[in-house]
């Protein structure tokens, strides 16, 4: 479930509702682990730093103090959200942009963040393709994401309840083999998996590592 990276430059009813639940809808979930897990993850992010999805913001206080922090949301709804709480504080700038069309110079970016993003970009690797762009050599995307179980039976369920839910959650999949997808642009320095408790049991898997960009291929 991520910042609103799928619903573009909509601006309707129901995003702006899926703007102001998304905050209250993750909160069990930020206390019963995933503030911890994003504290764990931002603080490894250094130099010129690209956030994409940035949604409401929830990232925002976990970042080093040293971090040149570029927080990238398309959503206007989010954007909004995403400015009062950026409002006041060094070091961050916002950009109206989506993932796959980053407003950023060839190999000029040491980290991209991505928390809970991948599973709603239309084009997941048209998006990795970008960040393997914007990465210096030796450059580095940190990730937490919600994927598909590999149990095949929650996976199964995954599969069935996938439509619902992604018409519930503004486009997220919940079947997303997103470790697959991330090995065809990156080298995944090391992955972790952890249960996103406090949510919905679709997406509960999730992975958390890190990755540097991989053999270049054909976009």
């Amino acid at each position: 479930m991520a910042g609103g990276d799928s619903v573009g430059v909509r601006d309707g009813l129901w995003a702006r509702f899926g703007a102001a639940l998304y905050e209250p809808f993750l909160r069990r979930g930020e206390r019963l682990g995933m503030a911890g897990r994003r504290g764990d993850l931002l603080r490894r992010a250094h130099g010129q730093v690209v956030e994409i999805g940035a949604g409401t913001g929830l990232n925002v206080g976990h970042y080093p103090a040293t971090a040149e922090v570029v927080l990238t949301e398309p959503a206007p709804a989010m954007y909004r959200r995403l400015e009062k709480r950026v409002a006041g504080r060094t070091g961050m700038r916002l950009v109206r942009a989506r993932a796959d069309v980053l407003p950023m110079a060839d190999a000029s970016v040491d980290t991209v963040v991505s928390t809970l993003v991948l599973c709603t970009v239309p084009d997941v690797d048209r998006v990795l393709a970008e960040l393997v762009r914007v990465l210096r050599p030796g450059g580095r995307l940190l990730f937490c994401e919600h994927v598909r179980a590999e149990d095949p039976k929650p996976a199964r369920r995954q599969t069935r309840l996938a439509g619902p839910w992604a018409a519930f959650a503004q486009g997220c999949r919940c079947d997303r083999d997103t470790v697959a997808l991330l090995k065809q642009r990156f080298d995944i320095e090391d992955l972790g998996t952890a249960r996103w408790r406090g949510m919905p049991s679709v997406v509960h898997p999730l992975i958390i590592g890190s990755a540097t960009p991989g053999p270049r291929l054909s976009a």
